[in-house]
């Protein structure tokens, strides 16, 4: 069971708590959990991840285990701690001005 932790914005429109936990099959990497979030929550589409390109929507950010993993490939195995549900797969909403 793998744990991601969503930003207020994301929680308010999926309707669901702090936490969600996210059931994945085969290799836990960035693009299952991002698959598996938005099936799970189809209002997340296209929020997370641009529609056509699938890339990282640039005001959110990916962590895990204290590393930032916003730039790492879709396809990297995440840390066995997030795997293992030791530790939750955290998305942030980046804070932009001028």
């Amino acid at each position: 069971m793998i744990r991601v932790v969503l930003p207020s914005h994301l929680r308010t429109l999926a309707q669901a708590g702090l936490e969600v936990r996210l059931e994945i099959g085969g290799s836990v990497t960035q693009g299952a959990v991002l698959d598996a979030l938005e099936t799970r929550y189809p209002m997340l589409r296209g929020t997370i991840r641009d529609h056509a390109t699938r890339r990282r929507r640039p005001l959110l950010r990916f962590f895990a285990c204290g590393e930032d993993l916003s730039h790492a490939r879709h396809d990297a195995r995440l840390p066995e701690a997030v795997a293992s549900g030791a530790e939750p797969f955290i998305i942030v909403g980046a804070i932009a001005g001028g």
